[in-house]
């Protein structure tokens, strides 16, 4: 028995080291003066491997010639880093703050300074002294729950818009049972409603975002917020989960679809009694759903578009004017990014089309593809953090 016990220990290393080989890129080449990874681009781009073993990398910005990258550190608090690749991610990884609590989301602030979205509350990081020096912007954000993450946008104005994700995934009690249909749920009523989007203008203090103004509601987590040319609000929006647990009739693969929206203000877009082109959710039969804000577009089922980006540039000029939206679900709708032409209003022209693909998890070449954030740089180039892989890449002119 020790003999055996000695064999499986050492082929169960074995199966851990193959295991780790295979999360990794293998490259060949370059791709705009990084390593180029073996991924599925239309004709003139290509992905360069910009870094790697960065955590749980999720918000990405670049400042000047630096670029930042927040690590989640999981669904832990107080395991977040903000890290820093100097000269244009070419330097090794900086950490200029450990022990945050979950961050998410990042943007570039007035001053050269940056928005940083930590659980509860948003903060402005200023870079100028010795240190990184942290302040409050919003407080207050919702910290418990199935969506807690900060993730926000910036207008021309200077405003914030901000998702307030919801607490469960479709109004269900604590114990898991469904909801009351008779009732209105819990989670958008009270001094601290859920499953919207509101606008917030920082200060020079910090102001609570229940004194913020309401944009839109039933929403049930909109990770993917950007701001079109003529400044409206589009957001991509993750639906719910296990439909079929509810009604065995509907299929959980097929339904329901994540959605792309142009914001209307003051529109109720229908979370958690109505999914799709306003149809009543099982738990809500008798809900009438006829007043409810229509997506502007159905996105596949599952595709989880944790991120959002209107690309300005002319460097990949296949996708100039279009917005870009990363799949991170873990489904066959997942692992890809895609791109949707949009007009200045964002109202989509066509449908989304395919921008990077090819994250099929072949072992020692390229893992499972887990797209989050996307940000575009000076040059017109693209960064894109990846939470599960720990690493950033880079779209750029082949």
């Amino acid at each position: 028995m020790g003999m055996m016990r000695r064999v499986l220990v050492v082929l169960a290393l074995f199966a851990l080291c193959d295991a780790a080989a295979g999360k990794g890129y293998q490259t060949a080449g370059t791709c705009g003066g990084f390593p180029r990874v073996s991924l599925h681009t239309p004709p003139g781009i290509c992905v360069g491997l910009v870094a790697q073993q960065l955590g749980f990398a999720r918000g990405v910005v670049e400042l000047g010639h630096d670029i930042y990258v927040v690590d989640m550190g999981g669904w832990r608090k107080g395991r977040g880093r903000l890290l820093r690749l100097a000269h244009d991610g070419h330097d090794a990884p900086e950490v200029l703050l450990t022990g945050l609590d979950e961050p998410n989301g990042l943007a570039a602030a007035p001053g050269g300074a940056l928005y940083l979205g930590l659980l509860g509350r948003v903060v402005r990081v200023k870079l100028s002294g010795a240190r990184p020096a942290v302040e409050d912007v919003v407080t207050d954000l919702p910290a418990t729950g199935r969506h807690p993450l900060s993730a926000f946008a910036v207008a021309a104005d200077g405003a914030l818009y901000l998702n307030i994700g919801s607490g469960t995934d479709h109004c269900e009690n604590p114990d898991a049972t469904r909801p009351d249909p008779k009732a209105p749920c819990r989670e958008l009523v009270g001094d601290a409603p859920r499953a919207r989007i509101v606008r917030a203008v920082p200060g020079p203090a910090a102001i609570s975002w229940r004194a913020a103004k309401v944009v839109a509601t039933g929403l049930r987590n909109s990770l993917g917020l950007a701001i079109t040319g003529d400044g409206t609000l589009v957001a991509a929006v993750n639906a719910r989960d296990a439909i079929n647990a509810a009604d065995p009739t509907l299929s959980d693969a097929a339904l329901p679809h994540d959605t792309f929206d142009v914001i209307r203000p003051g529109a109720d877009y229908g979370w958690p009694y109505c999914f799709d082109n306003d149809r009543p959710s099982p738990e809500y039969r008798a809900h009438d759903c006829s007043s409810a804000q229509k997506p502007t577009l159905l996105l596949p089922p599952h595709a989880a578009p944790l991120g959002l980006l209107l690309y300005t540039g002319k460097a990949l000029a296949e996708i100039s004017g279009r917005l870009v939206l990363p799949y991170h679900g873990y489904r066959a709708t997942g692992h890809r990014i895609m791109s949707l032409a949009v007009d200045a209003s964002g109202h989509p022209i066509g449908t989304p089309m395919p921008l990077v693909w090819g994250w099929d998890g072949r072992t020692g070449q390229t893992p499972m593809g887990s797209p989050v954030a996307v940000a575009e740089m000076t040059d017109g180039t693209v960064l894109v953090s990846e939470d599960h892989n720990g690493t950033l890449l880079r779209l750029a002119r082949d």
